[in-house]
């Protein structure tokens, strides 16, 4: 009786280890800020959080060793990322169970904010309003399926094919992911379909990074695109975004 009270289970260690590193705001919010799926170096990071360099530092450690983050060195310039998709999913995923955010203090806020729940990149995928708008698109035309998880139908590789938009079908990734959106509260595509169609859009210019977030715009040529290949109209991609981000400012 006593030997089973004392024994631990090593996946529960595991698991307070992984919660340890992202319990600390300024780790928190150099996961978020790395969602955007660049490098940033240790200074810029810095900045970020509002923290000395050789603070972040230790942080920068901790997140690195822990498997969350890869690190690389050029020059004197320390670059920092996050570690692979399934960390992305880690922090995407976490958010999405916080509550909702409080309405925004400022004009400033609320137009930073409605733009990311518009449109914004995932890690390396498209989400917000957008990601949704293409992921039922997908669905309602018989190319994604979610009856049981994310997959793609022989339709759905054909359009894919057909756009031009090669898939990577040889690694361990998932061919289709469903990623829980943090602002929709719904599942937007992600994998590997979700990834080459993100960077189609943004190559083609069918979206435009906009600030110093992760958002994104459709542009004209991406509006055109979006009708002719998915039925999305520029009514639907203009809508208000739904969440608290679209809440006019605080009086």
């Amino acid at each position: 009786m006593l030997g089973r009270m004392t024994s631990r289970n090593p996946r529960a260690a595991g698991l307070a280890r992984l919660a340890g590193l992202v319990a600390d705001e300024t780790r928190a919010a150099c996961l978020l800020a790395l969602l955007d799926g660049r490098a940033w170096t240790a200074t810029e990071l810095a900045r970020h959080a509002g923290v000395a360099a050789s603070t972040l530092s230790e942080h920068l450690g901790k997140l690195v060793a822990g498997g969350l983050l890869a690190e690389e060195r050029q020059g004197r310039h320390r670059y920092v990322r996050l570690a692979d998709a399934r960390a992305a999913q880690l922090v995407e995923e976490l958010s999405a169970h916080l509550p909702p955010d409080p309405r925004p203090r400022t004009l400033r806020e609320a137009g930073a904010g409605s733009a990311m729940a518009r449109g914004r990149t995932c890690y390396d995928h498209l989400a917000g309003r957008l990601g949704i708008l293409i992921t039922d698109s997908l669905t309602e035309r018989r190319l994604l399926l979610q009856e049981t998880g994310f997959a793609l139908t022989d339709a759905g590789l054909r359009w894919f094919e057909d756009l031009g938009v090669p898939l990577d079908r040889k690694g361990r990734r998932p061919l289709a992911r469903a990623c829980l959106d943090w602002t929709e509260r719904r599942p937007h595509l992600a994998g590997v379909a979700g990834a080459a169609l993100c960077r189609h859009a943004l190559d083609a210019g069918w979206c435009v990074r906009i600030g110093s977030e992760r958002a994104v715009k459709v542009t004209e040529a991406g509006e055109r695109a979006l009708a002719e290949h998915l039925g999305i109209t520029a009514t639907a991609l203009r809508a208000p975004p739904h969440g608290p981000e679209s809440a006019s400012p605080a009086p």
